[in-house]
């Protein structure tokens, strides 16, 4: 394993997240990406199958990298709306934990006003610590 959760002993333990990460290897950073396919184009508009288009970016920019989504040790995370966020967050997880398992990196989660692209209702940012062979 090339990562060490950081849980202070007294804190109690988030759910869906990691408090801290602790790392050694070759880093790979990659953009935001929002829930559209390989075409440009949005196949869903509400919040949780666009979640689940982002990570699945996530994932394939990650390989590219020779990395696995394991390997994630931090995720930013921008959505339009904090109630859609709540609503869903069932829906969500279930995605996550489908496209990425039960790995939980340290993880931030803002609402934003807007995003650049129209119809996009998140965008994901991705750090990677891939282990030195």
């Amino acid at each position: 394993m090339s990562h060490t959760v950081l849980q202070p002993e007294e804190w109690m333990r988030p759910h869906g997240y990691a408090n801290g990460i602790a790392a050694r290897g070759r880093l790979v950073f990659v953009a935001g990406q929002i829930g559209w396919n390989a075409a440009q184009r949005f196949d869903h508009a509400e919040l949780a199958p666009q979640v689940r288009a982002a990570l699945q970016n996530i994932v394939r920019v990650l390989a590219e990298a020779g990395a696995r989504p394991e390997h994630i040790v931090r995720l930013t995370w921008y959505v339009t709306s904090r109630d859609a966020y709540l609503r869903e967050r069932p829906a969500i997880g279930a995605a996550y934990r489908a496209v990425i398992g039960k790995h939980f990196p340290a993880m931030t989660v803002v609402e934003v006003a807007a995003l650049v692209d129209e119809g996009a209702k998140v965008e994901i940012e991705a750090t990677a610590v891939v282990p030195e062979p």
